[in-house]
């Protein structure tokens, strides 16, 4: 049983890129998979909605008072628009910080037409223009209710990051977490797909996971559904998604993965992890669209482009597509 996304180039099979899924109850149960649910890859970015658990953990929402707008900033890897910029500057100041404070490192904006207009006025991208730049905000807002120092708080051994270590393990059921460094230099997590897609389905259902961390759980839900705009951008998947799909909040990572709290479905809240085993983001997204469409949650005649997205050469020339084409092994508790 596989799932894969397939690169066409003309009519032309040209590459093939294997997708696992896992679909998972708040209680652990596991409903459906594609590949083995047992997979295990860092989430990268998938992470992020866990990470800013420490806001709650560390009481960083009330000391700064946090808005959910800030909070959903958090959990964003966004496209680095001048509003996501604005945002993420006034985040830092409300805590006394500034840009200097990032650790992240800086990157040209995500978003095709800020990058274009940050090449036209001439500048160079900040920290802030970092699709992270919200998390690390949110880690230094957490160093300082900690009353840790907010410096080196991208480190492992940082009290941060040792909160945030414990919440996973917590949530995930996974005592030992392999971790490495992530592209924005902090830690980035590694879990078994099916323990990923158990912290979502937690997400979309606080009321079973631990007391300590149901206020955060629910906080993070809400800010990410009533401000999609600050997780990713306006023409960003995850973002339009949430705003087109009730009850769900959708959270891309680096190379492939994808992490989805869906409350509203067929068998109530459920956890979804997917990763694209060749790291392929462009090869990810079909199969997202194609398994909520499967899940009952997304019409198949929603317009979206993501579902059958053209490949394009130089000259922006349509030379080919991809098409997603997902196969999943239901256990007897979804039947």
């Amino acid at each position: 049983m596989a799932s894969y996304t397939y690169a066409y180039r003309g009519g032309l099979l040209e590459n093939r890129h294997r997708v696992f899924i896992a679909i998972v109850e708040p209680q652990g149960r596991l409903l459906a998979h594609s590949g083995p649910p047992g997979w295990v890859a860092p989430l990268r970015s998938t992470a992020k909605p866990f990470q800013a658990l420490a806001l709650y953990l560390s009481g960083a929402v009330g000391r700064f008072g946090l808005t959910p707008a800030e909070v959903a900033l958090s959990c964003a890897s966004h496209d680095g628009t001048p509003a996501h910029i604005a945002l993420a500057a006034q985040y830092l100041e409300k805590i006394g910080l500034g840009p200097e404070h990032l650790a992240c490192g800086a990157h040209l904006p995500l978003d095709p037409e800020a990058r274009q207009a940050l090449h036209r006025s001439g500048e160079a991208a900040s920290p802030l223009h970092n699709n992270c730049s919200g998390k690390h905000a949110g880690m230094l807002a957490a160093a300082l209710a900690l009353n840790a120092s907010p410096h080196g708080y991208e480190k492992p051994e940082h009290p941060v990051q040792q909160l945030i270590l414990q919440t996973l393990r917590e949530l995930s059921g996974q005592p030992q977490i392999p971790h490495a460094v992530d592209g924005c230099s902090v830690p980035t997590f590694a879990l078994p797909l099916a323990s990923t897609a158990r912290m979502f389905a937690l997400l979309a259902h606080p009321g079973a996971a631990p007391r300590q961390y149901r206020e955060g759980l629910k906080g993070v839900f809400a800010a990410m559904q009533q401000h999609p705009e600050w997780v990713a951008g306006p023409r960003s998947m995850d973002t339009v998604l949430m705003r087109r799909v009730p009850g769900l909040v959708a959270k891309r990572g680096a190379d492939g993965y994808y992490g989805m709290a869906l409350q509203n479905s067929r068998w109530g809240p459920i956890g979804i992890a997917l990763k694209v085993e060749s790291g392929s983001n462009e090869a990810r997204e079909p199969m997202v669209v194609r398994l909520l469409e499967e899940l009952g949650v997304l019409s198949p005649e929603e317009e979206l482009p993501w579902r059958r997205p053209a490949l394009k050469n130089v000259r922006g020339l349509e030379v080919g597509h991809l098409e997603a084409h997902l196969e999943l092994r239901w256990t007897d508790r979804a039947a």
